[in-house]
């Protein structure tokens, strides 16, 4: 732990922290790491006494933060400690980048979806921006499914934050659940109550999937508001 910042900077790529600092705008403490080489040296830590890292670790970059995100997802505990975990580092996401690579390493919910739901439900109401994308993300990323579609719509519905990185986040979790059912999620396209920005960016994500073909693009672009 104590070298682990000496660690970062000697994998520090001056130019990818030129690339990905143009990618996280008002995030200006990233030293330029690759996530991949985070991975690695997250799943290194879970093989020692983690739980020490997670309570005692530095947090002042942007690698250090999303390093604790990846350990809790790594670890091997149960639910509710990992839960509890989850619930400590939610308030320490304040970019896109930290969450949907934390959301999408949370691999254990497509186990635990019932328990994850009902966890997610309360984030879903914050007025913290990247609290309501870190559940959207999650919905995205394990809830697209026969079981839970007509739940995900609904709620999707439902979110309202005028932040612009939760209006993407719905329309980038909308997209993809027309992707998957398209039937359903074009219904739901027809009535619902998105504001024009998160319903129109909709229609653009679906537009922009390689999984739509030409003429259902015409027919959502007819569609814009």
């Amino acid at each position: 732990m104590d070298n682990l910042r000496d660690k970062l900077f000697e994998l520090s790529d001056e130019k990818y922290k030129t690339f990905h600092s143009g990618l996280c705008p008002n995030t200006d403490n990233i030293i330029g790491v690759r996530l991949p080489q985070l991975r690695q040296l997250a799943k290194e830590i879970t093989k020692d006494d983690w739980r020490y890292f997670l309570s005692n670790s530095k947090e002042d970059y942007y690698e250090e933060i999303l390093i604790k995100g990846l350990v809790i997802a790594y670890a091997k505990c149960d639910v509710e400690e990992r839960l509890k975990y989850i619930k400590c580092f939610v308030p320490k996401i304040d970019n896109w980048a930290i969450c949907d690579s934390f959301c999408n390493t949370l691999k254990f919910v497509n186990k635990n979806k019932k328990i994850v739901w009902e966890f997610i439900q309360p984030y879903l109401k914050s007025d913290n921006e990247f609290e309501v994308r870190f559940a959207v993300v999650i919905i995205l990323n394990y809830y697209i499914t026969e079981d839970y579609i007509d739940l995900i719509l609904e709620t999707l519905d439902k979110v309202k934050h005028s932040g612009y990185y939760v209006k993407m986040a719905v329309a980038w979790a909308i997209s993809m659940c027309f992707v998957e059912f398209e039937g359903k999620t074009m219904s739901y396209l027809k009535h619902n109550n998105l504001d024009d920005f998160t319903y129109n960016k909709s229609l653009q994500k679906i537009c922009e999937s390689l999984r739509v073909n030409k003429d259902t693009k015409i027919l959502i672009k007819s569609m814009k508001r």
